[in-house]
């Protein structure tokens, strides 16, 4: 059990599948990834299990864990007990001394629960996390659309504006916790204040992207008053709908809808081969939404996390 030795190691690395194997070169190439974060578990030279941590480039600390598998085609009665040492080996000594393992994130087939191969390759490797202290934290959805999806009329209701600056957004997106559905802004609020909660997704993630600005949009009535707001952005990989959000006061009203029109429309004009955007399977006002502009579910997303 080791890390690769530097790129020339990538197509072993890659002998196990996974959507991801197409992206890993670039991302050594970026930064996004480093061969000392890039683990291998090796019998008689043939691969049976590989971990793999990924961060923003330029960070020395890994920020999640999304490569984790085990040879789901081996005889091996002990591939789960091999993840689960490789796990352990290579979080050792990988992460900082006493620091709190980063997330584990999984993409995973739509209808993984109903197909048998699916279904096992996942529960087992949510078992090898399980065995190092980590819980299921929440299943999302991942939603697509494509240029030739019919388009949305753009809202005749509400007016857009880009933001002022970076304190107003943060002070909307603070206002749109209370009484959110996203998992990970409902675990914020247990350790923060709202704005303390806004403030870090916004310096954390959003900031970060090098996407223009000024296709963020704030969604008013005709007298001015917010109503919500949709920020279009591109995550290196894809262009994204990296926040879609309504006010409370204005909840139940649709306006859902305008935004997520609005946002997809800003995006259609850069003529982008897709869009992409995801939800927690809980969500299901906003996965309605997507499903309404268009997107379709085609796949979903496993976050786990260590207490």
């Amino acid at each position: 059990m080791r890390p690769i030795n530097g790129r020339e190691e990538l197509d072993l690395f890659s002998q196990l599948s996974y959507v991801l194997n197409g992206e890993l070169a670039d991302d050594l190439a970026i930064g996004r990834r480093r061969p000392e974060w890039m683990w291998v578990a090796l019998r008689n030279d043939r691969l049976v299990a590989r971990a793999a941590w990924w961060s923003r480039p330029g960070s020395g600390t890994p920020r999640i864990l999304d490569v984790l598998d085990i040879d789901d085609n081996a005889s091996d009665p002990d591939r789960v007990d091999i993840g689960v040492r490789l796990l352990h080996t290579a979080m050792a000594a990988t992460l900082p001394d006493g620091s709190h393992p980063p997330e584990y994130s999984r993409f995973i087939p739509p209808d993984w629960r109903e197909d048998p191969l699916s279904r096992q390759a996942t529960e087992n490797r949510m078992t090898v996390l399980e065995r190092t202290g980590a819980r299921l934290f929440v299943e999302r959805l991942r939603l697509e659309r494509l240029p030739e999806s019919p388009a949305r009329e753009s809202s005749k209701r509400l007016a857009f504006r880009p933001f002022s600056d970076a304190e107003e957004l943060v002070a909307l997106m603070a206002s749109v916790l209370d009484g959110t559905l996203d998992a990970h802004g409902r675990d914020d609020l247990t350790r923060m204040s709202a704005e303390e909660a806004a403030f870090k997704h916004y310096e954390g993630e959003l900031a970060r992207y090098t996407s223009p600005r000024d296709r963020w949009r704030i969604a008013t009535l005709p007298h001015g008053e917010p109503v919500g707001f949709v920020l279009p952005a591109h995550n290196g990989y894809n262009a994204i709908i990296a926040y879609n959000a309504v006010l409370p006061t204005h909840r139940g009203n649709g306006y859902v809808d305008d935004l997520l029109a609005e946002g997809t429309r800003v995006l259609a004009e850069q003529n982008v081969p897709r869009i992409r955007a995801s939800t927690d399977l809980g969500n299901v006002p906003m996965a309605n939404a997507f499903r309404r502009a268009g997107y379709v579910h085609f796949g979903s997303e496993i976050n786990m996390t260590w207490s």
